[in-house]
């Protein structure tokens, strides 16, 4: 169906914005965010709290809960005894309440990203034909949280009531465990979910995902020099190499089972027989069926306490599946129809990568979320946007909340 003539409005007043969308980008992509580096985490929070509040949003600053000392390995990006790492993160909630009654949306973004702060990917290029740029998080998910931000001033701006609240967090990228807890609250306290992850490659929706969960395996043994006491010793190691073909075995990606180990540790030196060893991991799933499954595989490489060599298992489902249920379907295809509405094109997939949305949709929010912006290449210094999305993409975001908060035309 046509657009209306306030939705109209809206599509020429994010026109008009191109220009200084694309500056705007460049300013925010040019913050280093990656590897929890706090001083440009809180710089880059200021200037998007500083454009809410513009908005009259009511700013609440929720603490960041600890997350699990058994997560952190020596490998962790961005973490190193000589830089300034982030602890517990804050959580920022901007809430704008419509004079009018509609549903309550919150809208999610996170400030982090996956690149190193220190490193030589550090600001937007803009290819010569001007099509894309490159940049670190210019789509995931700093993209994203521009055109959400230029949506919400066109919708003041053309007088359109929506009741909003954006959640803003800082730690998506490492698995939201300092922001879990304040995300799953907002999720209760609203009505509809919206999550600003960038599109699949060909611009499609997500639909559904899969669940992800960490774990780590500790192994203990007892030390022995290995010329003289070779026999004496119980290795660590080697044993870990008996788990890892277990982890491998568990896999099962036709059933929607995926274990995949990382980091590994152990040893101190070669003629040393090690007495501890460890290795971190993370499991994907497509169901809590699978879940589960997983679960009681982990659990089951645990050996007794009074055993050499010893086998302790950590684990943790922090992001559940995120399912195709009824509801997303009904959200999922107002989108698509304002796309329609737009002259875009909004095909549903499905994907194994998880986000924030999996947290809202598990405390019961009904959530679509690849609602960012267009490009590729994530998580590497080859990311990129396509840049005519920033005007597209905020135009869909922008009448999709219309539409949500006073029905289709």
């Amino acid at each position: 169906m046509p657009l209306n003539d306030t939705e109209q409005r809206l599509c020429a007043a994010i026109a008009k914005r191109d220009r200084s969308m694309r500056q705007q980008l460049a300013r925010d992509v040019a913050i280093p965010t990656g590897g929890d580096f706090t001083p440009g985490l809180d710089e880059y929070r200021g200037l998007v709290v500083e454009q809410l509040e513009a908005l009259e949003a009511r700013i609440t600053t929720v603490p960041g809960t600890p997350r699990p000392q058994w997560l952190e390995h020596a490998s962790a990006a961005g973490r190193a005894t000589d830089r300034e790492v982030m602890q517990a993160p804050p959580v920022v909630l901007a809430e704008r309440a419509a004079r009018s009654r509609g549903p309550r949306i919150l809208i999610a973004g996170h400030l982090d990203t996956v690149h190193d702060p220190y490193g030589s990917f550090r600001k937007l290029t803009t290819a010569p034909d001007g099509r894309t740029a490159t940049g670190p998080g210019v789509v995931d998910m700093k993209g994203g949280i521009l055109i959400a931000i230029h949506a919400l001033e066109a919708l003041a701006e053309c007088g359109v009531e929506v009741n909003w609240t954006f959640l803003l967090n800082s730690d998506e990228e490492t698995g939201s465990f300092h922001s879990f807890e304040a995300i799953t609250q907002a999720a209760r306290d609203h009505d509809i979910g919206l999550a600003l992850e960038p599109a699949l490659p060909d611009g499609s929706l997500v639909v559904e995902r899969m669940g992800a969960g960490q774990f780590k395996v500790e192994v203990f043994g007892r030390a022995a020099h290995v010329g003289r006491d070779f026999v004496k010793g119980v290795s660590a190691v080697s044993k870990l190499g008996e788990v890892l073909i277990k982890l491998a075995g568990m896999s099962d990606p036709q059933q929607g089972r995926i274990v995949n180990v990382g980091p590994l540790q152990g040893g101190v030196a070669t003629n040393i027989v090690a007495d501890y060893a460890a290795c971190w991991g993370n499991v994907r799933f497509a169901d809590g069926e699978s879940a589960r499954w997983l679960e009681r595989g982990l659990v089951a490489l645990a050996t007794a306490p009074d055993q050499l060599p010893r086998v302790t298992v950590h684990h943790l489902i922090n992001r559940p599946a995120k399912p195709l249920t009824e509801e997303v379907r009904r959200l999922a295809e107002k989108a698509r129809e304002a796309a329609s509405d737009l002259g875009q094109e909004l095909r549903f997939g499905s994907t194994g990568g998880v986000c924030d949305g999996n947290i809202m949709q598990a405390a019961g929010l009904p959530t679509i979320d690849t609602l960012g912006v267009r490009g590729g290449n994530l998580h590497r210094t080859d990311e990129f946007i396509e840049l005519s999305s920033l005007v597209g993409r905020c135009q869909l975001l922008a009448v999709l909340l219309a539409r949500l908060s006073h029905g289709s035309n």
